[in-house]
C-alpha cells in the first residue's frame, strides 16, 4: 500500500504561481512512477505530468510544458512536487497525485496505470 496526501492548493490570480506537494508513505520503495492529474468540473481526469521514480525522467502534457515542473525529494523519496507558474484560468481544477508500482514509459499518461491516489487539492485561478 502507498498513501498519498496532497497540499498546497488555493486561489491565485492569472499569471501567479503555486507549488503543490504530495507526501508519500508506505511501500514507496516499490514506486515506479509518480503522476499528477487534474479534473475540472464536468470534465474527465486529465494527465498533467509524471516523474520516473528511479531515473528521474519527467513527462508533461503539452498544455503545461514550460510552465509546470515536477520534482521529487531525492534525499528521502517521500515527496513529489508540482511547481506551477504562469497559471491560467483553464488550469483551475482539483489536482491529484498518483503512484504506479508497475507502469512507466508510454503508459504514464493513463489514469488506469496508477493504483494509488491522493484525495486531491483544489486549485482556482482567477482572471
Amino acid at each position: 500500500q502507498v498513501q498519498l496526501v496532497e497540499s498546497g492548493g488555493g486561489l491565485v490570480q492569472a499569471g501567479g504561481s503555486l507549488r503543490l506537494s504530495c507526501a508519500t508513505s508506505g511501500r514507496t520503495f516499490s514506486t515506479k512512477t509518480m503522476g499528477w492529474f487534474r479534473q475540472a468540473p464536468g470534465k474527465e481526469r486529465e494527465f498533467v505530468g509524471a516523474v520516473d521514480w528511479s531515473g528521474g525522467s519527467t513527462y508533461y502534457v503539452d498544455s503545461v510544458k514550460g510552465r509546470f515542473t515536477i520534482s521529487r525529494d531525492n534525499a528521502k523519496n517521500t515527496a513529489v512536487y508540482l511547481q506551477m507558474n504562469s497559471l491560467k484560468p483553464e488550469d483551475t481544477a482539483v489536482y491529484y497525485c498518483a503512484a504506479s508500482l508497475t507502469y512507466s514509459g508510454s503508459y504514464v499518461p493513463l489514469p488506469t496505470s496508477y493504483a494509488y491516489w491522493g484525495q486531491g487539492t483544489q486549485v482556482t485561478v482567477s482572471s
